[in-house]
């Protein structure tokens, strides 16, 4: 099945095919291990996931998945700091060494972040490297010489600066976003790894040694610049090592647009003579409630904080893959409650189906999945994919269909279990609900009252019941309690 995609630098849709036979090579920008990750890195860190897996599901490809750790830029400098209030002591005492202190400080929230990855249903295993940007120094050392070389860098007071006025008398820069050149500013350079769209400026490839901060010896074009690499050169240099240039898929969030995938294409451009990848996709923003998150808000979450709230990792993967990647998606505790719900459902489905005789009834299973995964390759769009398995149900319920209906469909949701991540197989568990004496003993007595039609007295019972935390389902056999789970 013919696989679509938006691609940003294109800025339309087009279908896609790996450049080189049937393997996908796709790189995808991961985290700043300063902190524990933020839900809104984890809908960046989900969408290529979903990607990934409905390339290998739907599209039956081959896929090379690389995402980077990004363990040295302003922010793991400032935090790992001698005598940062941002050390834990689980990390040990600090030593007198920069680099020591800078290694054992990332090492924990990389730690961290692969744990996370996989309570939320990623897979590090199925990458097939997840690189640390140190491992990379001296590659990175050997790009910033050739963009020298090539006469896009120069050196000004012991740091390296991308010449965008050169490069872009050479080339395009503003590829993926809209550059306003009126407000460039000629010599004017930027030293920061992080800055606004609105600063047009030259940037710094390699920054000067500073006190106190880690640092490696470099020299370049006759001047010794012992220092450490900006975070834009990163990427350019561990996709060129590990994938090749150029390679299929670059995914990230939207606000790595510019200047970060920009200045990417430039550098790589620049030293490598060739752009990094042919398809650049990207995920919209995540909100918190409708507001834009920020701690100042109090509507800042890491998963840390949501799972110590009760809620599952995996009802968070639903809530996030069941929005379109390319549209600001709103993060809403109500919306993790009606996706529990929604996610239920499909595993109750699934677990009807190897439960009690079959019915008489045939389905095309067949058209079902097409459906199903034409959403998918459309894409990815997962909205319309999971409204067709929810439209489907109201025609088709378990009891009904025949053997090899229900087997036909078993398979599809393994498949489809494949993409989503959020489902299990076999029979179903046995859960024991622990009901206190009290509910136990109301719910007897409500039934003791409907025999003799004392019908408020019953209603008066029920009340009690559902205030406990439990509703009562009327059955042949008498009632079953149960656990209200809102």
């Amino acid at each position: 099945m013919t696989i679509e995609l938006f691609n940003t630098l294109t800025r339309k849709l087009e279908p896609f095919k790996p450049l080189e036979g049937n393997t996908v090579r796709m790189y995808s920008c991961g985290p700043t291990v300063y902190s524990y990750a933020h839900i809104g890195n984890m809908r960046s860190f989900l969408f290529p996931d979903l990607l990934q897996r409905v390339l290998r599901v739907v599209g039956g490809y081959n896929v090379r998945w690389v995402m980077n750790i990004t363990d040295i830029d302003d922010k793991t400098i400032r935090d790992s700091a001698i005598g940062a209030s941002t050390w834990k002591a689980e990390m040990g005492p600090q030593s007198d060494d920069p680099i020591d202190n800078l290694r054992r400080f990332t090492d924990y929230y990389s730690d961290a972040f692969i744990s996370d990855l996989r309570a939320l249903g990623i897979d590090p295993d199925q990458m097939v490297a997840l690189p640390r940007a140190t491992e990379y120094i001296e590659q990175m050392q050997d790009l910033v010489r050739r963009i020298v070389a090539n006469g896009f860098g120069y050196v000004r007071e012991g740091s390296v600066y991308f010449d965008v006025n050169a490069w872009s008398a050479a080339d395009k820069y503003g590829k993926l976003v809209n550059i306003d050149f009126d407000n460039f500013q000629a010599g004017v350079r930027i030293d920061a790894d992080e800055y606004e769209r609105d600063q047009v400026s030259d940037f710094v490839l390699w920054k000067a040694r500073r006190e106190g901060e880690p640092y490696w010896e470099f020299e370049v074009d006759g001047h010794a610049c012992p220092g450490r690499p900006g975070w834009h050169i990163e990427c350019s240099t561990m996709e060129a090592d590990l994938l090749g240039l150029p390679f299929d898929i670059h995914t990230g969030g939207v606000d790595l647009r510019f200047p970060h995938h920009e200045d990417e294409i430039a550098q790589s451009k620049a030293g490598y003579g060739v752009e990094p990848t042919r398809f650049w996709c990207h995920n919209e923003f995540l909100e918190v409630e409708s507001r834009k998150m920020s701690k100042s808000a109090g509507n800042f979450f890491t998963l840390r904080d949501l799972m110590d709230k009760g809620f599952d990792p995996i009802d968070i993967r639903y809530h996030v893959l069941a929005a379109h990647h390319a549209s600001v998606f709103n993060f809403t505790f109500a919306g993790i409650k009606a996706c529990k719900k929604a996610r239920a459902r499909i595993q109750d489905y699934i677990y009807r189906l190897g439960e009690g005789e079959p019915g008489k009834e045939a389905v095309d299973v067949a058209a079902f999945r097409q459906a199903v995964f034409a959403h998918l390759a459309d894409n990815l769009n997962t909205p319309k994919a999971i409204g067709e398995i929810f439209s489907f149900f109201k025609q088709y319920q378990p009891p009904r269909l025949n053997a090899d209906t229900r087997t036909a469909l078993l398979d599809f949701f393994r498949e489809f279990n494949d993409v989503f991540a959020a489902w299990e197989f076999g029979p179903r568990p046995e859960v024991r609900l622990e009901v206190p004496e009290d509910v136990q003993r109301w719910a007897q007595e409500r039934i003791e009252a409907r025999k003799r039609r004392d019908w408020q007295e019953a209603d008066v019972l029920r009340d009690k019941i559902q205030a406990a935390g439990f509703f009562v389902k009327d059955n042949a056999g008498g009632y079953e309690l149960i656990k209200n789970e809102d």
